[in-house]
């Protein structure tokens, strides 16, 4: 099976996952160099800052702590596979189900709890919500109605060191808040 190594060193095979080389560092650091759309905004905005923020709107919704986990780590995937535009993911079959795969994989290492259907049904409309509010900011996009949403996502370029320490404390402050109870 072919691999890619990590930013930890790890030999990785995407299609054939290994839960024990499944690394929440690799994630973050790989999501917070990951340009979002493609690159194709106009200025750089990482997927792992995406992810941020689904969490935080999560928590602005009020949706429990493994709701706000399971949207950190909603793009987990595409640390190993990168991130295709929608329109094209569509047409891709076997990418899709490589990773829904792999997204399976990292969340049954990385999350303390499975997700309900409620759960996915939760983090879909966040993503889709953020989604329709990045465009029309990252584009330029008058013609896009952005989304309301009950937190203010931060858009602006940041440090991608920053966004991986944040995504890491974010991780094990929602980890440690599932698993208290």
């Amino acid at each position: 099976m072919e691999t890619i190594t990590t930013y930890t060193g790890v030999e990785f095979a995407p299609r054939d996952p290994d839960p024990m080389g499944v690394s929440l560092l690799d994630i973050a650091h790989a999501l917070s160099l990951l340009c979002r759309g493609n690159g194709h905004v106009t200025h750089f905005y990482s997927v792992g800052q995406h992810s941020l923020n689904c969490a935080r709107e999560a928590a602005a919704r009020a949706y429990t702590p493994l709701v706000q986990l399971g949207c950190l780590l909603h793009d987990a995937s595409e640390a190993y596979l990168c991130d295709i535009p929608r329109p094209l993911k569509a047409a891709m079959e076997s990418y899709r189900q490589d990773e829904a795969r792999l997204q399976g994989c990292i969340e049954r290492v990385l999350l303390p709890a499975p997700l309900s259907e409620t759960d996915r049904a939760q983090i879909k409309t966040i993503d889709d919500d953020l989604l329709y509010t990045e465009l029309p900011r990252l584009l330029g996009r008058s013609d896009i109605v952005p989304t309301p949403l009950a937190a203010d996502p931060d858009l602006n370029t940041r440090p991608f060191t920053q966004v991986e320490q944040d995504f890491l404390n974010l991780y094990h402050q929602l980890l440690a808040v599932c698993t208290s109870g």
